[in-house]
């Protein structure tokens, strides 16, 4: 599988591991939530690099392009 394809699918279906948002989905996450992390600095790791990634997401808009992802790749096909 193309990498970025892989780490859009893994994307789709991160959830928050702590605090206020715990185990909500992260492209769920409130952006002003994104914002602060962008500002305080986002986790080490792929943690990280996921909230990063959502946070451009949603900046440009393209948050659906994550739960379409979710639609067409159902947990139960991986």
């Amino acid at each position: 599988m193309v990498p970025e394809k892989e780490f859009l699918i893994k994307l789709a279906y991160a959830k928050m591991p702590f605090g206020k948002f715990e185990g909500r989905y992260l492209i769920d996450l409130p952006e002003y939530y994104l914002v602060w992390y962008k500002n305080k600095g986002f986790p080490a790791g792929l943690l990280g690099q996921q909230m990063q990634q959502v946070y451009e997401l949603q900046l440009n808009g393209l948050e659906d392009l994550v739960r379409n992802i979710r639609r067409q790749y159902p947990r139960s096909r991986q």
